[in-house]
């Protein structure tokens, strides 16, 4: 079971990146929620981090919850990353 290590940084970004996606169309893009979309990531991941850790534990590689916070908090970041990659990509298709 040990290739279920490698599945919780994708699968917390991804849900980070989904539940994002959600608050951006719930606040309508405003510009004071997008300065903050990176700290959100990091918190929201930071929390996904901790319930793998306490309720799931075979998914994340993590020895105790302060390793589960960081895994977490980089996992939410990443989602930020991804978001970042996609907008440039499609801003060069644009011009």
């Amino acid at each position: 079971m040990e290739y279920l290590n490698l599945i919780s940084v994708p699968a917390i970004a991804t849900a980070v990146y989904l539940i994002i996606e959600v608050l951006k169309k719930a606040f309508n893009n405003n510009e004071k929620f997008l300065r903050l979309i990176p700290l959100i990531s990091l918190s929201i991941g930071a929390i996904a981090g901790v319930i793998c850790f306490f309720f799931i534990p075979s998914i994340i590689p993590a020895t105790n919850v302060v390793v589960a916070i960081i895994i977490g908090a980089a996992s939410g970041l990443t989602a930020t990353g991804t978001n970042q990659i996609f907008k440039q990509f499609n801003k060069d298709k644009q011009n």
